[in-house]
């Protein structure tokens, strides 16, 4: 399937030809149009739209904010459009793919459609804002979200040699639990802890992290491990170079370890909000 996107002009992408040469990304020139206006897009969003729509839909509380609640507001404003974007682009391509649903083992390790590259030419500009949103602010983020960010961006990347273009679609669908992770987050600013709306957004967001990051995520892992190794055993005219396939699995191994710790971190979080007086008292007491 074709890249449903518009062409990209032609000096933007000899612009990008000799870095992505450099770096045997062969289809990043036909994706750059899509990495480079996502990045302003969502840095637009955060220095512009968020503060301006955040402090009229909650006046009583976002200009109140301390500068580090307000940095971590904006970026949960961008991830809230981000992952809705991506979410229903990555369902979308899956869906209507035919040429990607047919793919061997061989196709989804070193296959490529445009539509596949259009999903992971967005999803690399949010994940290069990103990058740079926690290097900057790494104190208000912490060394988990930068770590996050430049796997993402480095799996991300790796498609447009093309490699495992295929799974990096898949595992876009990571993100189907963000949107209620962005909410669960602005509830406890809004003064709306321990409420019903709290309560039933908490249990979608368990539901949804548990399939999307560790149940589909770890088979889509799996998958893509097997696929791997049957290219690295045989090499044919495709050889995966060591490091290639290391820096993979390293990168979404890091990124799966990170799901599960945060699981486990967001059930601790979500119970507490539920906890009565006396349970709490029991806790200090220990």
């Amino acid at each position: 399937m074709r890249d449903p996107f518009f062409a990209p002009p032609d000096f933007l992408a000899k612009a990008v030809t000799p870095f992505a040469k450099s770096l045997a990304l062969k289809t990043l020139p036909d994706h750059a149009h899509e990495i480079l206006p996502a990045f302003c897009f969502y840095e637009f969003i955060n220095r512009v739209v968020s503060p301006y729509v955040s402090a009229r839909i909650a006046p009583k509380t976002y200009p109140q904010l301390s500068r580090k609640k307000k940095i971590n507001w904006n970026v949960h404003f961008v991830s809230m459009v981000q992952s809705c974007f991506i979410n229903a682009l990555a369902l979308w391509v899956i869906y209507a793919d035919q040429e990607r649903r047919n793919m061997d083992w061989k196709e989804r390790v070193w296959g490529y459609t445009g539509a596949g590259g259009m999903v992971q030419g967005f999803a690399a500009g949010y994940f290069a804002w990103d990058l740079l949103a926690s290097a900057q602010d790494v104190d208000v983020h912490g060394w988990g979200a930068l770590f996050h960010a430049a796997s993402a961006l480095t799996v991300s990347m790796m498609g447009f040699r093309p490699f495992v273009n295929y799974y990096g679609v898949n595992l876009i669908l990571y993100e189907l639990s963000t949107p209620f992770l962005n909410i669960h987050w602005w509830l406890d600013k809004v003064g709306m802890t321990g409420s019903t709306l709290q309560l039933v957004n908490g249990i979608a967001l368990i539901i949804t992290f548990g399939g999307s990051r560790l149940v589909w995520g770890t088979y889509q892992n799996y998958s893509m491990y097997k696929d791997i190794w049957k290219a690295v055993q045989n090499p044919g005219e495709l050889p995966v170079p060591s490091w290639l396939a290391l820096a993979y699995l390293a990168s979404t191994t890091l990124l799966s370890g990170l799901n599960f710790y945060w699981f486990g971190k967001m059930i601790q979080a979500v119970a507490k909000r539920f906890e009565g007086p006396e349970e709490e008292e029991d806790k200090k007491r220990r």
